[in-house]
């Protein structure tokens, strides 16, 4: 962990105390750390103490009282290689989850461009309760990382889930996260994600309902691996959090192609994971288009086919990764688009299968790859998903 960058954020909990031992063991592994407390968290331990094993100062106000000097979220979220907000309080929770940044912990947290984790620390009934569990899923959504507390007595003595993590495990998950193998070191990496957006007028579209949170997992999950990765992303409300990833938005078909062969010649792997919608209007109407008693014919024509395209400029060792959603025969429509495409892989999905594709954060899949070889995965996260695809190519790296 030398010249790792820990950044800890501390909240108004019981538990502040563990976070003593979290920053020695840190700095003792060889981790640089900086520390951010909330105003309550002052009340559980204090800021001199954590200095003091940080060798660092500890930051709580926005403006330093004694002159005014800014203490820069900015900066501090540019700094960190990490930054874990341990204990994390039910409050800190919600402020995450929604956005809210009246403190520096929560003002960092939006402004990091490195992973976050956080490690919740509460009373039993606040850990369970819908609106927590609620938050965590958020912020799962969101990229975050959770530590999850453990079973024990609680500071109200009740005996349940809710003790954060101790402290020494939660130092020896983050110095094996930074020891990780980073086997797409040196690669780049394009992948393309979410819908396109073809205009009828300028108030309506032709689109489709995905996320793009499929292409996000796929991007954290090769840049957690040092890779350098293009996200070529159509209209989502997601973002990256890894400073790894460079976002391109696009809306339509033909912005993804452009985008997607501007970046393609670099690229060593090109994972193709978005919707792109099929068709396109011919004419797109200059005004809104008002409705009248009489019915509306829209003329469409075929959209690019961004991965044939990309299959004629592929070079000699370049992994190309597609994707099949399917609703009848499957796996012989999904293997007809691998051998038409070019392709090395193609994952294919269903909606057949509950709670997987548009708008879920689940998806089940098979990975089909170019020599013949199948292989089933049970239904998980689409970030373990995105795992997954990600070790299924890498033997083929060169």
């Amino acid at each position: 962990m030398t010249g790792k960058h820990v950044l800890i954020g501390v909240t108004g909990s019981i538990a502040a105390y563990k976070t003593a031992t979290l920053v020695r063991s840190l700095v003792k592994k060889g981790a640089e750390v900086k520390v951010v407390m909330t105003e309550k968290a002052k009340e559980f331990i204090t800021p001199l103490t954590l200095a003091t094993l940080a060798k660092n100062p500890v930051l709580v106000d926005f403006f330093d009282p004694t002159d005014g000097r800014w203490n820069s979220h900015v900066s501090l979220g540019e700094w960190s290689d990490l930054y874990l907000i341990a204990p994390a309080s039910a409050n800190t929770l919600a402020k995450m989850a929604n956005g809210v940044a009246d403190n520096l912990v929560c003002t960092t947290y939006l402004s990091a461009k490195c992973p976050v984790w956080v490690a919740p620390a509460m009373d039993l009934d606040m850990y369970r309760h819908e609106a927590t569990q609620r938050n965590l899923d958020r912020l799962r959504h969101d990229g975050v990382h959770i530590i999850e507390p453990t079973d024990g007595e609680l500071a109200s003595g009740l005996i349940g889930k809710g003790r954060m993590e101790e402290p020494e495990r939660i130092a020896d998950a983050v110095e094996a996260y930074f020891a990780q193998p980073k086997p797409l070191a040196g690669k780049n990496v394009l992948i393309t994600a979410g819908p396109t957006y073809e205009k009828i007028d300028p108030v309506r579209f032709i689109g489709n309902y995905s996320s793009g949170k499929m292409g996000f997992c796929l991007a954290e999950a090769c840049a957690n691996y040092g890779a350098n990765v293009e996200l070529v992303s159509g209209p989502t409300a997601l973002t990256a959090q890894h400073p790894n990833i460079h976002v391109t938005p696009v809306e339509s078909a033909d912005e993804m192609l452009a985008a997607a062969l501007h970046y393609f010649e670099a690229s060593d792997i090109c994972i193709m994971s978005a919707a792109v919608a099929d068709f396109k209007p011919i004419t797109v109407a200059d005004s809104k288009i008002k409705r009248t008693g009489d019915n509306l014919h829209i003329e469409l024509q075929p959209n690019p086919d961004i991965a044939a395209t990309l299959a004629t400029h592929k070079h000699k060792g370049q992994i190309t990764v597609g994707f099949a959603l399917e609703t009848d025969h499957e796996e012989n429509n999904a293997l007809d688009k691998l051998k038409r495409k070019k392709l090395d892989f193609i994952v294919l999905n269903s909606l057949k299968v509950a709670n997987t594709c548009f708008g879920y954060d689940t998806n089940q899949v098979t990975i089909y790859d170019a020599k013949g070889n199948k292989s089933d995965f049970e239904l998980k996260s689409k970030a373990e998903v995105a795992q997954d695809i990600v070790n299924t190519l890498l033997p083929c790296l060169k």
